[in-house]
């Protein structure tokens, strides 16, 4: 579904609620040339106690985190986010919504100092529905290796979630469209599994719980951590700073992404290689089951890792 098809009219854009079709940037923004702005995908669940949004407290660390190695100073302290979301979810009667904060170096000069181009921020939040489609949730998905390498931490922080970086995803996906997949796991320099596009990933051998490790070039998923501590509250062992070679996604029982967008959806092939019995592993389907579980009831338990929104 494109944006002109959604019911959303308004965007948050630097202190302001501006009509959707007005929050423009100049076209010669640092951010635009150079990629230099820092972003997060958040989810809003229509919960069983009203809608909330998942761990939002996490993405807003990272949002700031991922800021600091480019000086990008948000202008924006986190409670002043805070309500520009939950009202911007309010104005436009969001149940469930996919919210998206970005800052960036705006218009000001265009040398690859950006120290003195303003620093711009903005959110928006639109109805998103399962990011690989509601089907690859239940049946899973066909991914290639892809030809395109993740790029090294000594290049480009992988823990923060660049707009620029972002690339090197883009690359992969198309090429994983273009051979009729519906998506791609990527190597790091070292030709070991770092991750997906945009999603971290998990290998299950044995009854075990394997997911990359931060030095493998992977982002810091928040899913992941998620997924992780679900794992264990289930009682499964997890190894959460593994090195995944190539080999070991052809003769693994389950794999598994996981992400924001994607939340959790399992992998039935690799190369043409099919995964386990080609379905959905009774690990993968248990951990999926509790995820949604959680986002669709709220539990006590888990409490924390929700920020009502007020409608």
């Amino acid at each position: 579904m494109s944006f002109d098809e959604m019911d959303v009219d308004t965007i948050w854009m630097d202190g302001e609620f501006v009509p959707w079709d007005e929050a423009d940037v100049h076209v010669l923004s640092h951010g635009l040339h150079y990629g230099t702005g820092v972003f997060e995908g958040v989810r809003c669940y229509d919960t069983d106690k009203g809608p909330a949004i998942f761990r939002w407290e996490e993405h807003l660390d990272r949002l700031y985190e991922s800021a600091k190695p480019y000086e990008l100073d948000i202008p924006y302290t986190r409670e002043e986010l805070t309500e520009a979301t939950m009202e911007l979810i309010q104005r436009q009667e969001l149940q469930s919504c996919y919210i998206r904060p970005i800052a960036f170096y705006g218009y000001e000069m265009l040398g690859l100092n950006p120290s003195e181009c303003p620093e711009q921020v903005a959110i928006a939040a639109w109805p998103w529905g399962a990011y690989l489609g509601e089907e690859a949730l239940e049946e899973g998905i066909d991914v290639a290796v892809s030809s395109w390498r993740k790029h090294s931490s000594s290049q480009i922080p992988t823990n923060s979630k660049t707009t620029g970086a972002y690339v090197n995803s883009v690359l992969a996906s198309l090429e994983a469209k273009r051979n009729d997949y519906v998506e791609a796991i990527v190597l790091n320099k070292e030709g070991n599994v770092a991750e997906g596009p945009g999603e971290n990933i998990f290998l299950v051998r044995d009854g075990e719980i394997y997911t990359t490790g931060l030095a493998e070039s992977i982002l810091d998923g928040i899913t992941r951590r998620s997924a992780i501590q679900i794992a264990e509250d289930l009682g499964y062992t997890v190894h959460d700073e593994a090195t995944i070679s190539r080999g070991e996604l052809y003769t693994a029982d389950e794999l598994f992404f996981t992400g924001t967008a994607a939340e959790v959806t399992p992998i039935t092939s690799v190369d043409d290689t099919v995964i386990g019995s080609g379905t959905k592993g009774p690990v993968t389907d248990a951990l999926q089951t509790k995820f949604f579980e959680i986002v669709e009831e709220q539990p006590t338990e888990y409490e924390d890792w929700f920020t009502p929104v007020e409608m």
